[in-house]
């Protein structure tokens, strides 16, 4: 394979500095992209004449370019419905209503002094969101297993099935 490029530069294209940084880049990108490929280049600069230009003669046969390997996609780990029930209390804990139980003294608020400063900073319009997102997190927690690939409506609810 042989190939011809040639990259123009205007005139005045050194008092441009922007014009000249394009057409920098170009030939850096290319010059690259043919040794990437594995092929051999000859430049020529012909700075000096009517139209300045930099002329790259290409050639060789190309080799193909390895793949960067794929990224990994990591998942978070599943969200158990025990845990989002137990976040859904927590934030029904500081709701009006529940004034009267509240208890900052327990054990249970003693080992997670963040959560309890965190939800009692939060006005009640955004409790009742926490509450609201944690219960729908549950239940959609619960009903992943009927979500996999590969399950027909028979399989997907064998579990719930008693045997009479």
């Amino acid at each position: 394979m042989t190939g011809r490029y040639l990259i123009c530069t205007p005139r005045e294209s050194w008092l441009d500095v922007r014009q000249f940084d394009a057409a920098w880049h170009r030939f850096v990108s290319l010059c690259r992209s043919l040794d990437a490929d594995g092929l051999g280049y000859d430049v020529r600069f012909n700075l000096a004449c009517q139209q300045p230009h930099m002329l790259i003669t290409a050639s060789g046969t190309a080799k193909p370019r390895k793949r960067p390997a794929a990224h990994l996609i990591t998942l978070p780990p599943p969200v158990q419905p025990q845990r989002c029930r137990e976040r859904a209390l927590e934030a029904e804990w500081f709701l009006p209503e529940n004034q009267a139980r509240r208890n900052v003294n327990t054990g249970y608020w003693r080992r997670r002094p963040r959560r309890h400063d965190e939800l009692a900073a939060m006005a009640e319009e955004q409790l009742r969101a926490e509450v609201e997102y944690w219960r729908e997190l549950e239940l959609i927690s619960g009903q992943r297993q009927h979500f996999k690939p590969g399950l027909t409506d028979e399989t997907a609810y064998q579990d719930d099935e008693v045997a009479a």
